[in-house]
């Protein structure tokens, strides 16, 4: 995926020209180095990391990316304690307790190999190889940098090209140590990139040498939007981009390489430009600085052009940086707030086309062999999927644009009962219909001719099973809120029609729905609004009243999309539904007066080689047992962004079990 120029170009059209040249010719505060290193033994030095002694905890130590020596190691004072030829090493970046075993764990960029290696960091600061694989990069590679996950504590390795291109990597290891990366997304600036710089809550930023620092959202399941930091020329920097340090109050530390001078910008607000500060060690001034580093009150900058020695670093305070542009500090910015997680353990083969295509599951248990159960899932371009349980397809009907689906068991059709599945579909504005074959695990179409929904563009879908009754429903929907309750009946020929018995609109959009049969109720996602229940009856029962409002609960975040029913004995139970804004799933008490339980998101899981789920669409849960690997039932997310690698969409399989760990819910006995 490729980020479109017309979307910079508009970035930059909203940025106030700023007079670079006069802004040179100004006065640059000098903040005095508190040391700086002895040259350098490498053909250059570019990267740097601080890093605790694991041998002992009152040294910190600097490792620096020497090229052609490799990887040097200095106290504070700016002596060398060692020198370790692993390659040679261009750019670092390292992350604490991150190596298998507990140890920082370090990244550097081969620049001969082009390729990233990785290291744990030993006593004295000894880089220790770890076995890498998996990662070969489609680019001449200039810069990396790690982050970590907010939303699920996946790691993750940036790479970034000498023509703008930028990959971002997956890591995983295994018992061994070994660790193995997966391709997660690829975009592209189109001009060189040589730094980048994440603060593992949510961010990552970019130096484009030649046209200035942007800011993205380091999740890979988030939207590739570009967000302008400054730009060369036309903002605080004046000629090159380069080094960018992230301080723990949050505000940047950027590289204007051609002034001799660090810029100061704060996300905070809105990427101000707070000053400049120029770096000095004596009568040394920094100039053409390469990376900044900023680890706790620690800065280390690339001074490529020391003078009169070879390069080197200079050391300096973020306290001291400060104070020389006039700025107060700030306590460090906290660290986001996690949802709970859960993990999937399968994931479906993806659909044929790209864009939103893939929308609504349907869980069937097959009663014989529930490890025979399957999935069915829409395609909302082209038909209907079944799956099995490893997500392979059992099936594929390409038979109109298939938005939601649903199934019941024990409808009386021919002689015998039989699983219905009902789906809206978009092309005949109609209700596919369909009996499901036990024996096959697949569909046939028993609609008796088309059944016209009346509805301009049929979109949500559930179906509902009268325990007074027994007769059999299915509601639809629109976009406008229009909604419509059929009954199903069954034809002399064994074929199966929709009766129109009672229109329920609502105000404005809706989609997800689910009826719960042994209660009688209906639960209905007004997508901006909130969650509403009533009577699924098509006469009597309780009126309509709302159930969640998305103004009244901060954990729900328009749209509310998919919604599913985890049915347990005794009346007891869980509502789950798809909060589409912030990638989670709230999930309410199925008994009373439905109570807020709390929210989840599914995480990645990169050691089994399977991404995170974002912007679901539809979801399904059940509480029967699935087989060996879901024996308390399961729930399916669709995945609005399929990453790592990027494909098309898909569906994402949970054991039940992971998500009521996630929230400390009950689990059927077994």
């Amino acid at each position: 995926m490729k980020t479109s120029f017309f979307a910079i170009a508009a970035v930059l059209a909203g940025v106030p020209a700023v007079d670079a040249m006069a802004q040179q010719a100004a006065p640059v505060p000098v903040a005095a180095a508190s040391a700086e290193t002895q040259a350098t033994q490498g053909s250059g030095t570019d990267g740097a990391v601080v890093v605790a002694d694991p041998a002992d905890a009152s040294r910190m130590l600097i490792l620096a990316g020497a090229e052609s020596a490799g990887i040097e190691v200095f106290d504070l004072a700016g002596q060398r304690v060692a020198t370790h030829k692993v390659g040679n090493i261009r750019a670092l970046d390292l992350r604490a307790n991150s190596a298998p075993g507990g140890e920082a764990l370090l990244a550097a960029l081969d620049g001969k190999e082009n390729a990233p290696k990785l290291f744990r960091v030993g006593a004295g600061g000894v880089p220790l190889p770890i076995a890498l694989a998996g990662i070969q990069p489609q680019m001449t590679v200039a810069g990396l940098c790690l982050s970590r996950s907010h939303r699920d504590g996946t790691l993750y390795l940036f790479l970034v090209g000498d023509r703008g291109e930028i990959e971002q990597w997956g890591l995983a290891s295994d018992a061994s140590g070994a660790t193995s990366g997966r391709i997660a997304r690829r975009w592209s600036l189109g001009s060189e990139i040589g730094y980048c710089a994440a603060d593992d809550r949510g961010s990552v930023y970019f130096s484009q040498e030649a046209v200035g620092v942007w800011r993205f959202a380091a999740e890979p399941e988030a939207e590739i939007t570009p967000e302008i930091v400054d730009i060369v020329r036309l903002g605080h920097i004046t000629e090159e981009a380069k080094g960018i340090g992230i301080a723990p109050d949050g505000r940047l530390l950027v590289s204007d390489a051609k002034a001799n001078r660090l810029n100061i910008y704060d996300p905070a607000d809105d990427y101000a430009y707070l000053g400049s500060v120029s770096l000095a060690a004596g009568a040394d001034r920094v100039e053409d600085a390469g990376s900044v580093t900023i680890a706790g009150p620690v800065v280390v900058v690339a001074d490529d052009d020391n003078s009169p020695e070879d390069p080197n670093l200079k050391i300096a305070s973020w306290p001291a940086l400060l104070a020389a542009a006039g700025l107060s500090e700030r306590p460090t910015v906290p660290t986001p707030e996690t949802m709970p997680l859960a993990r999937p353990t399968v994931e479906t083969t993806p659909v044929e086309t790209g864009g939103d295509a893939a929308d609504d599951p349907a869980i069937w248990i097959n009663p014989v062999d529930p490890a025979q159960s399957v999935v069915i899932g829409t395609q909302k371009q082209s038909g209907l999927y079944v799956y099995d349980l490893d997500g392979k397809v059992l099936q594929f009907l390409p038979d109109g644009r298939m938005n939601n689906v649903d199934l019941r068991n024990g409808f009386r059709l021919g002689g015998r009962d039989v699983t219905l599945v009902t789906a809206s579909n978009r092309t005949t504005k109609g209700i596919s219909i369909y009996a499901l074959d036990p024996a096959t695990r697949k569909l046939t179409d028993v609609a008796d001719g088309l059944q016209d929904t009346g509805l301009k563009d049929p979109y949500g879908l559930c179906m509902y099973r009268s325990a007074k009754t027994k007769k059999t429903f299915v509601f639809v929907n629109q976009t406008d809120g229009k909604m419509r309750q059929w009954e199903l009946v069954a034809t002399p020929a064994g074929k199966v029609r929709a009766k129109l018995v009672r229109d329920l609109p609502f105000a404005t959009q809706v989609e997800g729905c689910v009826a719960d049969d042994a209660t009688g109720m209906l639960y209905t996602g007004e997508e901006d609004v909130g969650i509403w229940r009533e009577g699924a009856e098509p006469r009597g029962g309780p009126a309509r009243n709302m159930l969640a409002k998305v103004t009244d609960n901060p954990a729900l975040k328009d749209d509310m999309e998919g919604i599913g029913l985890y049915a347990m004995d005794g009346g007891k139970g869980y509502l789950v539904v798809s909060s589409q804004g912030n990638d989670s799933y709230a999930v309410f008490r199925r008994e009373g007066d439905n109570a807020y339980v709390g929210s989840f998101r599914i995480g990645a899981d990169m050691a089994a080689g399977i991404d995170g789920v974002s912007e679901t669409d539809g979801l399904d849960v059940t509480s029967l047992s699935a087989g060996p690997a879901f024996p308390h039932g399961l729930m399916v997310a669709q995945d609005g962004r399929n990453v790592s690698p990027p494909e098309h969409q898909n569906f994402k399989l949970v054991p039940w079990e992971r998500v009521a760990k996630a929230l400390g819910l009950d689990v059927p006995a077994r």
